[in-house]
């Protein structure tokens, strides 16, 4: 079974121990001159696979804040592994979801296609990648939990079995009013391997809601399967007119060519003309 992490947004204390896993295991950047990864303007980015945005809402008549963790969704049935003809983003039975950036070809069709609008591009570098939460596949993989699961001193990120973390967190939703009656995450576009549970309406953090529960791959399967075909078409017609420019251009040079010599052949018999 895959496994996952249940993000229990009332226990979240904003101290940020997980942006600081995140950068010092991926071996990320720091750029919060322009991008910060947490407070209000804490913002995903090349850099920044994970923030911590600090939001305020009315709760009981009064302004209260909650920090929102923010990553990849690692979605059950991931779109961007759909769009992706060069098979850069792939699925792991772990759960997952993994970027190659040896097979990237630049197009960008994941971030059209992810629903949360996650994928980011390296758009200041000379070679550029997309980049993204990509869940501490490795550690995963060995059964460990992700480096920002494991520095939460809340317990407010817990990892296990994908199945588990929703039993838990229905018993926790039904048994404290005070909780959303929603598991984002359940549902969502099929299903993601992050689920979350809050005190707040989702739409008032900053979730996207109203989201289809049909899995984003069943719109785009469809179509995406014909994208080689139509870029080799493309690759086909593209080199066609280059062959017709460059014989035109050749032609053309042979033309001018030949009418400077016939030009000076004409002034050769001229001057011998002259000399006779």
């Amino acid at each position: 079974m895959s496994k996952g992490v249940l993000v229990d947004l009332t226990k979240c204390i904003g101290c940020g121990s997980c942006t600081v896993a995140c950068k010092m295991y991926n071996e990320n950047k720091w750029i919060e001159d322009r991008q910060p990864t947490s407070g209000e303007n804490a913002k995903l980015a090349d850099e920044n696979w994970m923030v911590i945005k600090t939001v305020t809402v009315e709760k009981e008549d009064k302004a209260v804040w909650r920090y929102v963790k923010e990553q990849c969704f690692h979605c059950i049935d991931p779109a961007c592994a759909s769009a992706c003809f060069a098979k850069a983003f792939q699925k792991t039975p772990a759960g997952p979801v993994v970027y190659y950036p040896d097979l990237c070809v630049g197009c960008r069709y994941c971030m059209v296609a992810c629903p949360f609008d996650i994928p980011k591009y390296e758009w200041e570098k000379s070679l550029p990648y997309v980049t993204k939460c990509m869940m501490c596949s490795s550690r995963v993989e060995e059964g460990q939990s992700p480096a920002c699961v494991a520095v939460c001193p809340t317990q407010a990120l817990v990892f296990g079995e994908r199945q588990t973390l929703l039993e838990k967190a229905r018993e926790t939703i039904t048994n404290n009013p005070n909780y959303v009656q929603h598991i984002y995450g359940e549902k969502e576009v099929g299903g993601t391997e992050w689920l979350y549970i809050s005190d707040v309406s989702f739409e008032k953090l900053g979730f996207k809601t109203g989201l289809t529960e049909k899995p984003l791959s069943s719109y785009t399967s469809d179509f995406m399967k014909y994208t080689p075909i139509a870029g080799a078409t493309w690759a086909v017609i593209l080199g066609g007119i280059a062959m017709f420019n460059h014989r035109k251009d050749k032609v053309s040079r042979d033309e001018k060519s030949y009418q400077n010599l016939e030009h000076n052949q004409n002034n050769t018999d001229e001057e011998t003309r002259r000399s006779e």
